[in-house]
Order: structure tokens, then C-alpha cells, then sequence
């Protein structure tokens, strides 16, 4: 009988790694290509892997995080060498601050010359380890090890970015143990246990019983481990109001009397004065990442989640970690009954919120907080919003009505520009089913503006609708309150209709309620992009911030 060994068929590194994305069940790259990632580009297309064409690295990288923010799944971004490299490292940060699982792959020179050349030769494993969980670099001898580290570390908890370094001449060698075993790869916690401060006794069901006004915060942990249907139970069984941080809208149904709002988005006092009111704040998967003011609520906490209390941005004397749907099933099981809020409470809070939002509107313009009512009533409940980054961002965190986890996607970690483009494109691709609307300003989209033209080439029904005010508004306001004039912080006006239709596809412009209306009642069933130019007022944003 022949050798097994004898009969094992050589494969090279680039097969290899190819292999393991694909087992993985990583079905995009996406990239922008260079002469040494050639070979793990066709490698990759012989297993039909789909190798997306971003039009520069930067936004391939932002519609890997996108992926993994619709999906939970890793996303895959791809690059050459040097200014390839340096171009990733933007979304493989956002990727990171994010908490979303993420294989970066660049491109080297050959090893023979890579310590001694100059030309486009960058230390990848220096530039990329200050924004990853790991940067490595790929060896033909050790592929697999390699492939299942990287594939494991993006999606251990808390999940995050990994750069692969890969020598071209690498790619070509052959692989020694081309076996394709893939790790686990879920993040969620299991089991259960209590850990207390020292000297501490506290129980967790007694910590709930005797709270007469607890609140839940629900962090992007609660998406990741699936427990919005616990979460629910839990909270209509005690009656107690839930808040959720941006990233993890939906995470509570928002059309439910028990959601009390969104953290540190527009309203942020409101928000705030409502969690400071609470006696007891029990934390299930919120992470300090989100935090865009300091944490300000002196209610105790009861820490709820899959990894330890380790930020200490609150302070727990009781933590409860493993997996969150079980945690909040026990909670809800164990549930002897209690006085909670009236709801009359919750009500009054949530009027003071809705006015606060409201707050500013210009009569007779357009209002960005018109532009997110009239865009979510006319798309279907199951579409996916994107946010990009910008004053806008801030009305849609608290204002798009989000009814499941990954409804709305947004960066709220590094909370990068450019974002909504790449991300409502792969979130588009990953489900052509659901309707899928990007929100940007003009800032955002004058960052990634030409990758619609992918958009319209992979037939991507997205409708981007650009909050259009002719500034970086975020910025222009902070420079008002000091007393400077507006310096660097103007948008020049543009065409977007023009622009649109030069990329294949459809445009419109509205500067009124009733215009945004017509054009919104035809975005339902569209069969290629369409850009929406909002003629916003932005003297609402000035009111609220």
C-alpha cells in the first residue's frame, strides 16, 4: 500500500490560506490588487471566493468591517505592498475599536531582498500592531498554525483585527502540513460564574430584588451573543426599562414601552439624567468603547458579560460572566417580583426625549431629523441603515427605529468618516434580500464617493441618501462656540445627481419634506443604486448641539 504521505498532492501557501478562508466560510475579499498577491488572488478564485474590486484599500477595508459588523462573520480585506499596506490601516483600526472579527492580509517583497530594499518596503508588523489584537507574519512551514491563530485571535473574545504579512515569494513555495483544520470560531461565552470584589458577599438575584428603579444597558456584547430574545423576557417579566449603546440597536426591539432611548447620541442629558436616576445599572455586554463622554451615572452596577469587568470605566463589586442569554435567563427564572418604575415614569421619560430630539427644527426646511423620519417610514422594517460618521450620526443613533440586532450599523469605536459607502455595500452584497440604506453627509461621501460605480456593477439596490449642508459640521459648531470663523470645515457644492448618473446610477435632490417624500416612495424595489441629494438645513444641529 502507497505512502499517504507519498500521495499527498503539494499545495502552496497561497492554496492553503485560500483553503482556510474558505473553510472559514469567508465567501468575499476584498481588495485591491498588487504583483505579490497575484497567486493568493487566483488561488482564491479557483475556490470560488468572491474578490471584490474596492476602488482603493481604504474602503475595501471599511466593507471588510462592514461585513462583519452585518454579519458577525470575519471579514477579509486583501493588499499589496507598501502604500497598499499603509492605505488598510484606517478600517483595520475601525475594525478593531469596533469589536468586529477581521483577517487582514498585505502583500510583501520577496524575503531575500525585504531587509535590505527601500522601494515600497514597509514594516507591517510595527505599523499594524498598535490597531490589531495580532500581527504576524506567514511562513511555509508553519501555514496552518499561522492561519488557525489568526482565525481564532479575530474571533476570541473581546473579537478584533489581525494583519497577516505574506512575502511574495512565499505565496509561491510550497506549504509543509497543508491539512485545513479550522478552530472555533465563536465569541459568545459559554457556561456561568460570579465573581465579587474582595470582601464582598453580594448575590446577584438580591442585588435585583431590592433595585426600585434599575435600568438595563445593553452593549454590543448582546448582540454578538444573541440575547435579544432573553433580553426581552427578561425585561417584560420585571418590567424593567432597557437603554442600549449605538452599536447595539436592535438589541432591544425599539418599538417596545420598555426601550428608554440610546446613550451618547443626540439627547445625550436626557440619556444621562435617566441612567442617573436609576438606583442600579445592570450592564449586559456594553463596552466603554462606546463611551463618547466619561461614564457619569453613581448608580452601582451589576456587570453582565461574556469577559471580566477589566476596563473598570465602572466599578462592580459583582460580575456575572459567561454567556449572557443564560445569565439573563437564570435572572429571569430566579425573579420573585418587585416594585419597579411606573410607567408612567418611562413614559414621561421618553416624551422629554422625543421633544429633545425634535428640538431645533427650522419650519419650512429641511430638517435632518425630517430626512431620518421620512427615509425609515418608507423603507420596509427589515431594512439595514449604515450610518456614517458626522452630526447626522448622532440623530440616526437616536432616532432610526431599529427592530433587530445589526439593523442599524455604525462605527462608534474609532468612529471613522467614510464608513457608510463600503459598509452598506458588503452588507448589501451579504444579503440581497434586505433593502439596505447608507446615511451620510456630504463630508462621508465626498471620502468614498467612487465606489458607487461598485455598487452599480454588482447591481447593489442601496439607496445612499447624502445629508448635503456644505460643511464638516461636527467640527464647524465646536469652532462656533469658541468664537472662530468656519476655517477648512466648508464642502464646495456638487452635482450629486450628475455625479450619480455619471457612475450608473439613478440620482435625485430634495430640499423639501414633500420632495424627499416622492423620491423616497419609489426607493422600495429599485434595481441599482440611488443617490439622494437631502438639501439639509443644519440649523437643527446648532440647537441640539
Amino acid at each position: 500500500m502507497a505512502n499517504n504521505a507519498a500521495n499527498q498532492v503539494d499545495k502552496s501557501v497561497a492554496t492553503v490560506m485560500a483553503e482556510y478562508i474558505k473553510a472559514a466560510k469567508i465567501p468575499f475579499i476584498f481588495a485591491y490588487p498588487g504583483d505579490p498577491i497575484i497567486e493568493f488572488m487566483e488561488a482564491s478564485r479557483a475556490l470560488d471566493i468572491d474578490i471584490v474590486l474596492a476602488r482603493r484599500e481604504g474602503t475595501a477595508a471599511m466593507m471588510a468591517t462592514g461585513y462583519a459588523a452585518a454579519t458577525g462573520n470575519i471579514g477579509c480585506v486583501l493588499s499589496t505592498l507598501g502604500p497598499g499596506s499603509t492605505n488598510l490601516v484606517n478600517g483595520v483600526a475601525a475594525a478593531n475599536w469596533d469589536r468586529l472579527p477581521m483577517l487582514a492580509i498585505s502583500g510583501q517583497i520577496d524575503t531575500a531582498r525585504e531587509q535590505y530594499f527601500t522601494h515600497q518596503v514597509v514594516d507591517h508588523k510595527l505599523m499594524f500592531s498598535p490597531v490589531t489584537k495580532w500581527s504576524g507574519r506567514v511562513e511555509n512551514g508553519a501555514v496552518g498554525t499561522i492561519m488557525r491563530k489568526a482565525l481564532r485571535t479575530a474571533t476570541a473574545d473581546r473579537p478584533g483585527s489581525v494583519h497577516l504579512t505574506v512575502a511574495e515569494d512565499v505565496f509561491k513555495a510550497t506549504a509543509k502540513g497543508g491539512d485545513v483544520r479550522i478552530p472555533p470560531l465563536s465569541n459568545v461565552g459559554t457556561g456561568m460564574r460570579v465573581v465579587r470584589a474582595p470582601g464582598s458577599s453580594a448575590d446577584p438575584h438580591k442585588i435585583l430584588a431590592n433595585a426600585k428603579r434599575p435600568v438595563f444597558l445593553s452593549g454590543i456584547g448582546a448582540v454578538r451573543s444573541g440575547a435579544r430574545d432573553a433580553m426581552v423576557a427578561l425585561a417584560e417579566k420585571t418590567g424593567i426599562p432597557v437603554v442600549t449603546a449605538p452599536m447595539s440597536k436592535g438589541s432591544f426591539p425599539e418599538d417596545h414601552p420598555l426601550f428608554a432611548g440610546v446613550v451618547d447620541m443626540a439627547c445625550q442629558q436626557v440619556m444621562w439624567d435617566f441612567l442617573e436616576s436609576a438606583d442600579l445599572i445592570i450592564s449586559v455586554g456594553f463596552d466603554c468603547v462606546e463611551l463618547i463622554k466619561p461614564w457619569s451615572a453613581t448608580a452601582p452596577v451589576l456587570h453582565i458579560d461574556s469577559t471580566e469587568n477589566s476596563d473598570q470605566i465602572y466599578f462592580a463589586d459583582c460580575e456575572m460572566v459567561g454567556s449572557i442569554p443564560m445569565m439573563l435567563d437564570w435572572l429571569r427564572e430566579e425573579w420573585k417580583g418587585g416594585t419597579v418604575w411606573n410607567t408612567k415614569e418611562i413614559e414621561a421619560h421618553k416624551t422629554k426625549l422625543r421633544d429633545t430630539y425634535y428640538s431645533g427644527k427650522v419650519a419650512g426646511k429641511l430638517n435632518p431629523t425630517d430626512v431620518v423620519d421620512v427615509v425609515r417610514a418608507a423603507m420596509p422594517k427589515s431594512t439595514v441603515g449604515v450610518s456614517d460618521v458626522g452630526s447626522h450620526k448622532m440623530l440616526i443613533g437616536q432616532g432610526w427605529t431599529t427592530y433587530e440586532p445589526r439593523g442599524l450599523l455604525m462605527t462608534n469605536g474609532l468612529s471613522s468618516m467614510g464608513y457608510g459607502i463600503p459598509a452598506a455595500i458588503a452588507a448589501s452584497l451579504t444579503d440581497r434580500s434586505r433593502p439596505v440604506v447608507a446615511m451620510v453627509g456630504d463630508g462621508g461621501f465626498a471620502m468614498a464617493a467612487t465606489e458607487v460605480r461598485l455598487a452599480a456593477e454588482r447591481k447593489l439596490p442601496i439607496v445612499f441618501v447624502v445629508f448635503v449642508d456644505h460643511s464638516l459640521n461636527r467640527i464647524e459648531i465646536k469652532q462656533m462656540v469658541r468664537g472662530y470663523p468656519s476655517t477648512a470645515t466648508k464642502i464646495e457644492d456638487s452635482d450629486l445627481v450628475k455625479m450619480a448618473e455619471a457612475m450608473h446610477c439613478d440620482g435625485a435632490r430634495a430640499s423639501s419634506i414633500a420632495e424627499l417624500e416622492r423620491i423616497m416612495a419609489g426607493a422600495v424595489g429599485i434595481t441599482r443604486p440611488l443617490v439622494v441629494e437631502a438639501r439639509i438645513d443644519p440649523g437643527q444641529y446648532e440647537a441640539q448641539f
